[in-house]
């Protein structure tokens, strides 16, 4: 019989737990307790997944130690061929974790495709309930709730990334629904500042900065006001911070 597939979420940054669990805040206990027990794990990165299990350690213990647990490599660079050996403990009947970086696997992550194989060799798939920088970014964003699609990164190169912002700020208006993406954040203060150049004037821009953690900040305002915010030099503080931006044209 084959294993189970867990879809484990991670944190969003460093947490501030209580009564000496770090990750009270952000991750169930219930899914603190069934990472403790698992011993194969295929993460993004295996130094970060480590660190997560050290965390998950310190209330819940490790049912091996972590020299002992297979952590395998999953990202942008795993090849699809590789996938079906990344599977074959499930097949072999052993339980397994699917760990992001960052908040919930396979959505804007390349797990999504070691997900897609289990389904097509019957693997039970269980997801977790943990933090997602998206779906918190449109709960706080006070934009469209109901109709929102997110679109990863928008382009590097300037002009493209114009006509990006263009397109998207139209369909937003046209079909009332909420746009979301991200940037590596060492380009957060480029692309705020582009959305307020090239957004029509009256369109909401939310911008929300490193959620979940004791520095987080929410803030959504129209087009105009975050191009004078910009101009007075009252940006938001979110040099090299995880961001989620959104828009709504109305």
């Amino acid at each position: 019989m084959a294993g189970i597939l867990y879809l484990i979420p991670n944190t969003l940054g460093q947490t501030e737990g209580e009564h000496g669990n770090p990750l009270a805040s952000v991750i169930p206990e219930d899914v603190q307790r069934i990472t403790a027990r698992l011993e194969y794990f295929v993460a993004e990165n295996a130094k970060t997944a480590r660190a997560f299990l050290k965390l998950i350690n310190a209330s819940h213990p490790l049912t091996q130690t972590l020299q002992n647990i297979t952590i395998a490599e999953l990202n942008v660079n795993t090849p699809a061929t590789a996938l079906p050996d990344l599977l074959k403990p499930l097949l072999d009947g052993r339980d397994a974790g699917l760990v992001s970086e960052a908040g919930v696997p396979a959505v804007a992550d390349p797990g999504a495709n070691l997900v897609r194989l289990a389904h097509a060799h019957g693997i039970q798939v269980r997801p977790l309930v943990g933090p997602s920088s998206i779906l918190l970014a449109v709960m706080s964003s006070g934009l469209n709730g109901q109709s929102f699609a997110f679109n990863g990164y928008l382009p590097i190169n300037v002009d493209q990334r114009t006509k990006r912002i263009k397109a998207l700020d139209l369909r937003s208006r046209q079909e009332n629904q909420t746009q979301l993406f991200i940037e590596t954040p060492y380009r957060n203060a480029a692309l705020l500042e582009a959305l307020s150049a090239h957004c029509q004037s009256n369109t909401l821009i939310s911008v929300a900065t490193d959620l979940t953690l004791s520095t987080e900040t929410i803030k959504t305002q129209t087009a105009a006001r975050w191009k004078a915010a910009l101009g007075a030099n009252k940006g938001p503080d979110f040099h090299k911070k995880p961001t989620v931006f959104l828009i709504l044209g109305e």
